[in-house]
C-alpha cells in the first residue's frame, strides 16, 4: 500500500491538492455517500439484485483515494492501520464469535 500512498501523495503534490485534516475527513465522508447512492440506484434501492457500473468502480476509486489522501494528512501507514484492524477482528471473533463489539 505504500506504492499507493506515495502515488497518491505525487499527485497530490503536483497538482496543489493541499487540505486541512477536516477537509480530507469531509471529503471521504462525501465519496462514500456517493458510492453509496451509486449502490443504491445500481439495486433501485434494494428491491433488485445490485448491478454493478463501471460507475460504481469509479466511485470507489474515489472513496480510496479519499481516503489515502487522509491517511497521508495523518502520517499513517494504511497497511499497518489494515493490519491492527486484521487482527482485532482476528481475536474478537476468536473470543466471541462475532466481528463487531
Amino acid at each position: 500500500m505504500i506504492d499507493l500512498q506515495q502515488a497518491t501523495a505525487e499527485l497530490a503534490q503536483k497538482y496543489g491538492l493541499d487540505a486541512p485534516i477536516i477537509a480530507r475527513y469531509t471529503d471521504l465522508v462525501s465519496e462514500l455517500g456517493e458510492l453509496g447512492k451509486e449502490l443504491l440506484v445500481g439495486s433501485n434501492y434494494g428491491a433488485n439484485e445490485l448491478e454493478m457500473t463501471e460507475n460504481t468502480a469509479k466511485e470507489m476509486g474515489d472513496v480510496v483515494f479519499a481516503l489515502v489522501l487522509l491517511a497521508n494528512s495523518l502520517d499513517l501507514d494504511l497497511e499497518t492501520c489494515l493490519n491492527m484492524a486484521l487482527e482485532k477482528y482476528h481475536k474478537r471473533f476468536g473470543e466471541t464469535g462475532q466481528i463487531g463489539s
